[in-house]
This record gives C-alpha cells, structure tokens and sequence, in this order.
C-alpha cells in the first residue's frame, strides 16, 4: 500500500533513560507496515507478539514491535516515532485508559488506525478493541476458589490478593473485583490483604510478608501470571505447601507444570488466549487498510484450568 519501512530504534539506558533517541527511513516498494506495541516482556506478551507476527505473515505485511516498560514517556516517544515513519496502522495494548490517549489520537489524526488489545482507551477514534473480559477472567477464578472453600475448608478461608492496580488499574481492578464478587457473601471468609504485585520476584516477596502478617492465611488470589508464580514459589519457600492454596489468572506452561505438581499449592488458573489475540489485533489493522469492515470489539473467551482436571492440563502442555 504505502512503503518499506526501516526503523531503527536507538535505546541508550542512561539514569534510568531508556528510550534516548530514535531514527527512521521510509522506502516505497506497496508493503503494508503495522507497529505493534506491547508494555512488558512477559510470556503473556510474547505470546501475544507471536500471534501478531502470524497475521503479519498472513497478509504479507512487515511487523514493527516495541515493548513501553511500562513507561508512559516512553509509550508517547515510540508512538511519536512510528507516526513520523509514516508506519500504516498501529496495534497497541495502551499504559492508560487516559494518559495514552493524547499519542495515539496524533496517530489517528495522521490517518493511521488503531487498534487496541488487552487493555483500552477512554476514546471513540480507534477502531477496535480486542480484549479478554477482564471481570469475567477474575470471576471464573473466583468460582473455582467458591468451590474449593465450600468443598475443602469448611466454607472458612482468609484470603489474599496480589494485583497489578500501579500499573494498569483499569484492568486490575475489573480482574480482583471479579474474584471477589464471587465469594465476598460468603460468611466464612475474609479478605485479611491485598497487595500489589504483577513480577514472580515481586510477589515472593508480598506474600513472605502478608503469611508473617497474617499466619493463618488459607487463599491467595493473584490476577496476572507473574503473581501468580511468585504467589506459588512464595507459599513453597515458606514451607506452607498443602496449607495455602493458590488461584490465578493466566496459563503458561510453568503455570501447568505447577498445576500437576505434587505440592498442591495451586489449584487452578483461568487462561486467556494471547496467541488470538495478537493475531487478531493485527488482522483486523491490516482489514481497515484494505477497507474492510471490521468489528469495534470483540472478546476472545478465556479458559478455566484446574488441578482436578490433569488430563485437560496435560493436553495444553502437549500442545506447546
């Protein structure tokens, strides 16, 4: 459609400056170049750029990827980068349902389309979002979590969350709030923590801290793959196995391992399908270009994974 693109990003770390500078060079040869832009390096995200490659190879197109950190000035330096190279569609999973909007509404502005995946903007100018139901994600943990409660503990737990609300708060939110719906009429049971943390270093550190705080901890509810780990290695190194029980979100084949292991710590997770998601975020940019209509939000369905179904766990790892 429009042009070759070579982008060269140049990132210099420098007190704590990542992104210093960045240089661009457009050459004409019809090739449709699609920006794609994640915000950490994560297995959940590098899966999601799996599947963007996959549409990209589909379509013939050429495939920019860029991970923010997590860094608003980043975000809008990288945006700004790929609106001055011209680039032909932008596939982003924004920082902000707010703070980003400014950036990309300049690429919009460019007659450059956006599309949103994971996360969302407070805006009417992109033209699709795909997501996962973050609520509805947190709620199918939360039903495993009911029934084990029910079934295991007499309808009596302590519970805790670890959650990512400083990083992204939108999605964060609808995740543990999701969670707690489920079980917060239950008379038995109370919610004694909830903590930030979305790294696996991040959260054996939370929750060493939250079992010191609160020694007769049953649950532990963590909203990303990360805590979900760390939550796991963490209730492990303190010697708790068989005593606090996780549930998560996300599925990854660490995730599954943990799930078959002996240790019975965690129970079950509900995983969202990255690998579409990528896919489709790119597939849908590269439609727009060629004028085809396409839906402004669809929700690719999560899956609940569970240690009582060890058959269903080991086909997803034979699969990868």
């Amino acid at each position: 459609m429009k042009r070759i693109l070579t982008v060269a990003l140049i990132l210099a770390c420098l007190s704590g400056m990542v992104f210093a500078s960045a240089q661009q060079e457009a050459q004409d040869d019809g090739k449709i170049t699609v920006a794609g832009l994640v915000f950490q390096a994560d297995t959940f995200m590098n899966v999601i750029l799996d599947g963007m490659q996959a549409a990209a190879d589909k379509h013939g197109a050429e495939l920019l990827t860029a991970n923010t950190d997590n860094k608003p000035d980043k975000e809008v330096q990288m945006i700004d980068t790929y609106i001055a190279a011209n680039v032909d569609a932008i596939a982003i999973t924004p920082i902000s349902a707010t703070a980003s909007i400014t950036a990309l509404e300049r690429a919009h502005n460019k007659g450059i389309p956006v599309v949103l995946f994971n996360t969302s903007l407070e805006s009417d100018f992109h033209v699709s979002f795909v997501k996962s139901s973050q609520y509805d994600l947190g709620a199918s943990s939360g039903q495993a979590a009911k029934k084990f409660i029910e079934e295991k503990l007499g309808g009596n737990a302590k519970v805790a969350t670890l959650a990512f609300q400083s990083q992204v708060p939108e999605q964060s939110n609808a995740r543990v709030n999701g969670f707690l719906d489920q079980i917060k009429d239950m008379p038995g049971v109370e919610v004694v923590a909830q903590q930030d943390a979305w790294l696996p270093e991040m959260a054996i550190k939370k929750i060493g801290d939250i079992i010191t705080a609160n020694p007769e901890l049953d649950i532990v509810y963590a909203a990303n793959e990360g805590g979900t780990v760390g939550a796991t290695m963490g209730i492990k190194n303190a010697g708790l196995a068989g005593k606090v029980f996780v549930f998560g979100i996300d599925q990854t084949p660490q995730l599954a391992e943990f799930l078959l292991a002996d240790d019975n710590i965690l129970q079950a997770v509900t995983a969202q399908d990255p690998f579409n998601m990528g896919y489709m975020a790119v597939d849908f940019a590269i439609k727009t270009l060629n004028g085809e209509k396409v839906e402004a939000e669809v929700a690719v369905p999560g899956a609940l994974m569970t240690r009582e179904d060890p058959a269903a766990v080991q086909a997803y790892l034979d699969a990868q």
